[in-house]
């Protein structure tokens, strides 16, 4: 038997990058993985990839920012594919600038997607767990959380992050389930190649710049941090929770 074989799991921002490659491996492993993204498009191609390689999986359209929209979205998944016991909080936007560039809404939709979003989607999803008395939560988080030029949204927002996980260990152990964080540092996906854009430089370019700090001389892939949060999420990693596991190439 696969290792998530009859387990409900939650993915959202889902549709590409490190979101689509989680998906895939837990479904890889058994579980039936509901897909949430905001493009659908790209959404229900990572569904339609899950299927033809014999998994299951299910597209919802769902801003994690909105409670309400959470709430209805976690009550669909319940309903269609078994209550959901694993939730990986991974979908997040950039709205890259200096402070004295940075907007309103530039630091508003970074806080409302990842730290708004990740808190709407762990409270709906623990009643789930609680009343199962087993589950897993994997907040996706960043090296950036340590503090990055030209990123105080992000940084605050994935710093935020840890504090959250960090409390919710403490609060829903007694009920078994584990909450513990990945921070990835560079890896090769459509954001950080955006990024890459935005900072005027090519992709190589930043690349090489990255690699200049990394103890293993090459850029991250998402499957690396696939691998980290399909640990996380097994009972292999029972007695492990609270903790931060940085996927990035680099010492300390």
């Amino acid at each position: 038997m696969k290792e998530h074989s009859e387990r409900t799991a939650i993915v959202t921002g889902a549709a590409q990058g490190l979101g689509r490659a989680i998906a895939e491996t837990l479904a890889e492993q058994g579980a039936k993985v509901a897909v949430l993204d905001l493009n659908e498009e790209r959404g229900s191609e990572t569904v339609q990839g899950i299927v033809d390689q014999g998994g299951q999986a299910k597209y919802y359209s769902c801003d994690v920012g909105s409670s309400a929209q959470v709430d209805k979205t976690v009550a669909a998944v319940a309903e269609d594919l078994g209550e959901p016991l694993i939730l990986v909080n991974n979908a997040g936007v950039t709205r890259d600038n200096l402070i004295h560039k940075m907007t309103d809404e530039d630091w508003n939709q970074v806080i409302a997607t990842h730290l708004t979003g990740s808190f709407n989607m762990s409270r709906a999803v623990q009643r789930h767990m609680v009343a199962n008395r087993w589950g897993k939560i994997v907040f996706i988080s960043s090296r950036a959380s340590q503090g990055n030029r030209g990123q105080t949204n992000y940084s605050a927002a994935k710093a935020g992050m840890l504090g959250m996980m960090r409390t919710l260990a403490i609060e829903l152990g007694p009920f078994d389930i584990n909450v513990n964080a990945v921070a990835p540092g560079h890896i090769d996906t459509e954001m950080t190649r955006a990024t890459a854009a935005r900072m005027g430089m090519s992709y190589e370019e930043m690349s090489e710049l990255g690699m200049r700090t990394h103890a293993i001389k090459r850029i991250g892939r998402p499957m690396d941090i696939a691998h980290a949060v399909d640990y996380l999420v097994s009972d292999r990693s029972s007695f492990v929770t609270g903790q931060v596991l940085f996927v990035s190439g680099r010492v300390g």
